[in-house]
C-alpha cells in the first residue's frame, strides 16, 4: 500500500471522528473548547519542531511582512472555522456540518475562479450548478438557509486559498497561526479562571479535563499526517479521499446522535454527492489525460 494513501487516509479518518471528541466535551462552552485548541496545539507543535530542529523559518519572518499579514487573516479564518465546528457539534448540527466540508471542493474552485483567475471546464460548471441546486433545495425545504454549512466551508475555503498562496509549509503555518492566536486564547483562559468560569478548573470530570489537554496532539497530528500523504500522493487522489471525513461526521450524526436526517434532506445530499462524483470524475480524468500527454 502506498504509504502516502496510508498517512491521508488516517488524517480524514481522524477528522472523521471529530465529532465524538467534541461531543465527549460537551459540558465545556466552545470558545474555551477553541482556546485550549490553541494554548495546547502550539505547545505539541513547539515541542515537535523542537526536535525536529525547525525553528529557522521564524526567524526570517521579520523580513515578510506580507507573509505574516497574510498569516494573521489565515489565523482568524482558522479560528472562525473551528469555533463554528465545536458550536454545530455540540448543538445537534453534526449533519449540518458535514454538509459544509462536502461542498467545501466547490467553494475553492470558485473562490480560485474569482480570485486567482484560474479558468473552470465544462463539467466544473456544472458540477457547481449541481451544487447550488441542492443547496437550493434545502434551503426551500427547511425554510431557512444552511449557514452552518456556508460559514463553515466559505471560512475553510478562504483558508485554503490563503494556504495555497502561502511561503510556509503545513506544520510550520499551522505553528505560526497558533501563535498568532495563543495570546488572545491564554488571556481568555486566565480571564475565565480569574473570575470562576473556566470549565478546565470547575468540571468534576477528570476526562474533561484530559481530554481538553490532549487538544493539542488531536489537532496536529492528523494535520502532520495530511502533510506527509499530500507530499506522496496526486492532488486527484488526495481529492478522493478528503470525503472520507465529511462521511464519517454524517454518518456519526445521524447513527449516533441520532439527527433528522428525513427523504427531503436526503434527496439535497444526493444532488450534491452528484455533484460531487461529477468533479471528482473529471479531476480524474484530466489528470489521466495529462499524465498519457507527458
Amino acid at each position: 500500500m502506498n504509504p502516502g494513501m496510508l498517512y491521508a487516509s488516517l488524517a480524514f479518518l481522524c477528522w472523521g471522528l471529530f465529532p465524538l471528541y467534541f461531543h465527549a466535551i460537551g459540558e465545556i462552552a466552545p470558545q474555551e473548547i477553541l482556546a485550549h485548541r490553541m494554548v495546547w496545539s502550539l505547545l505539541f507543535l513547539g515541542i515537535v519542531l523542537t526536535v525536529r530542529r525547525q525553528w529557522s523559518w521564524l526567524g526570517s519572518l521579520k523580513a515578510q511582512p506580507r507573509v505574516v499579514a497574510s498569516f494573521v487573516a489565515s489565523a482568524f479564518l482558522l479560528s472562525a472555522n473551528w469555533f463554528i465546528y465545536i458550536w454545530a457539534v455540540n448543538n445537534g448540527h453534526v449533519v449540518d456540518a458535514s454538509l459544509g466540508y462536502f461542498i467545501t471542493p466547490l467553494i475553492n474552485v470558485m473562490l480560485g475562479f474569482m480570485l486567482l483567475h484560474e479558468r473552470l471546464r465544462r463539467l466544473q460548471w456544472l458540477a457547481i450548478g449541481l451544487a447550488a441546486c441542492g443547496v437550493a433545495w434545502l434551503t426551500w425545504q427547511a425554510g431557512q438557509v444552511p449557514w452552518i454549512a456556508l460559514l463553515l466551508a466559505a471560512t475553510f475555503g478562504g483558508y485554503g486559498l490563503l494556504r495555497k498562496t502561502a511561503a510556509l509549509g503545513a506544520l510550520e503555518g499551522l505553528s505560526f497561526e497558533t501563535l498568532i492566536l495563543f495570546p488572545l486564547a491564554l488571556a481568555y483562559m486566565l480571564w475565565l479562571a480569574w473570575h470562576g468560569q473556566s470549565g478546565f478548573v470547575n468540571t468534576d470530570s477528570t476526562a474533561t479535563r484530559a481530554l481538553l489537554l490532549a487538544s493539542g496532539p488531536i489537532t496536529a497530528i492528523p494535520l502532520l499526517l495530511f502533510a506527509a500523504g499530500a507530499r506522496r500522493l496526486p492532488l486527484a487522489v488526495l481529492g478522493l479521499l478528503q470525503y472520507i471525513a465529511p462521511t464519517g461526521q454524517l454518518l456519526i450524526g445521524v447513527w449516533v446522535f441520532h439527527e433528522s436526517f428525513t427523504q427531503e434532506r436526503m434527496l439535497g445530499f444526493l444532488v450534491i454527492w452528484t455533484a460531487l462524483g461529477l468533479y471528482a470524475a473529471e479531476g480524474l480524468w484530466n489528470s489521466r489525460r495529462a499524465r498519457l500527454a507527458a
